[in-house]
């Protein structure tokens, strides 16, 4: 059987081409936190993992390290509403991308599929792939604040799904599941919901876990230190399970983990000492990027060619761009202006132009590469 990339055309598309001749020119797509300012303070790194070096000893746990997954418990009871689990429910990963690998071994066989939102990170197409099985997708309704299409999911599942992905917030949209949804208590299928946006709320005062929302369905929680704590490079994430996904899944999940444990000692050793003393640092990365999307919401209003909604949650504008019909072109057009976005396409959103621009940026970055988009399709062509 060929690999899973066999099919895929590695050339470089003509954004990529055009970007890497270009000139100077302001990104403004970045989702790297340590390359935009925003450093977890070291001191804190530090001690954290100080006292591992003297008391260095290899017991592996198919769970994860017992201190972590109390620390995570802990976090899950500060959430509104309250999500309880028991450190038996928490499995800790390497990251998220490795969690929906796992999932994926553990829920599915070849040939089977899961259904995921029709705009969305290009991420699970790959790793879907990569387990050979179908990604189908269900529809997200922009009309209604990107909010599920109840028919497209009874509509996209068969008798060979196997799972449901849902992201909340959501990447790039920012839309969060609120409220019960009864077509997947309908549906009846597990659910897999990435929460690694959920500490950054927007317009929504809270981000449900989606456990609490649907205590009848097995609920996997997927979330880690990446984008919370702005450690994408340390490398680890966990699982939640509610009681009826650890009730049918745990024993065997637990043997895949085992099979990997490929979180490092280390940085589940010192995720206890992040969450005690990285509430300062995170409610300053909150309040940075509040004001980045106030700031990049009142800029783009300004061009009355461009709709843009304030997101729920996460750091992501997914604006809508009048008077284009070639995405990249649009892209293109303000590459050679000076400023780098996406274009939906990249995220599989096929209805109009739409831009990903990321919040995420450093500030004084952000206001000048919005100055040029606005000043540049306020412009007649």
């Amino acid at each position: 059987m060929p690999g899973f990339l066999s099919d895929v055309d590695l050339t470089p598309n003509r954004i990529e081409r055009a970007r890497r001749q270009a000139g100077a020119y302001i990104d403004l797509t970045s989702s790297n936190p340590t390359t935009q300012g925003l450093l977890f303070p070291p001191d804190i790194l530090r001690a954290a993992a100080d006292g591992y070096w003297s008391n260095r000893a290899y017991a592996p746990d198919p769970r994860g390290l017992l201190a972590a997954r109390t620390a995570v418990v802990a976090d899950y009871a500060r959430r509104t509403p309250q999500f309880d689990v028991s450190p038996n429910q928490i499995f800790i990963t390497a990251s998220t991308s490795e969690a929906y690998s796992l999932l994926f071994t553990l829920l599915t066989e070849p040939g089977d599929n899961v259904l995921g939102p029709d705009v969305t990170y290009p991420l699970f197409e790959h790793l879907a792939a990569a387990h050979h099985i179908a990604l189908r997708t269900y529809t997200l309704d922009e009309a209604r604040g990107w909010a599920i299409q109840a028919d497209s999911l009874l509509a996209a599942a068969d008798e060979r799904t196997r799972a449901i992905l849902l992201i909340s917030p959501h990447n790039p949209t920012g839309s969060i599941v609120a409220e019960r949804l009864p077509t997947l208590t309908q549906l009846g299928l597990p659910l897999i919901c990435d929460e690694v946006f959920a500490a950054f709320t927007y317009r929504a005062a809270t981000t449900p876990p989606l456990g609490v929302l649907h205590p009848e369905l097995p609920v996997f929680h997927l979330n880690g230190i990446s984008k919370r704590f702005a450690l994408p490079d340390l490398k680890l994430g966990w699982m939640a399970l509610n009681e009826p996904a650890v009730a049918r899944f745990g024993a065997r999940l637990e043997i895949l983990n085992d099979a990997f444990l490929s979180a490092n000692s280390l940085t589940q050793f010192m995720l206890p000492r992040l969450f005690d003393q990285g509430t300062a640092f995170v409610a300053t990365m909150q309040a940075r990027i509040r004001a980045a999307l106030d700031m990049a919401l009142e800029t783009l209003q300004r061009c009355s060619n461009v709709t843009v909604r304030p997101p729920d949650g996460g750091y992501y504008l997914f604006p809508q761009v009048a008077g284009w019909d070639d995405e990249e072109e649009l892209v293109l057009d303000l590459l050679e202006a000076g400023v780098l976005v996406h274009p939906g396409y990249f995220y599989g959103c096929e209805q109009g132009a739409h831009l990903m621009i990321s919040c995420l940026t450093e500030p004084t970055q952000l206001r000048a590469g919005l100055e040029i988009l606005v000043n540049r399709l306020s412009s007649p062509a």
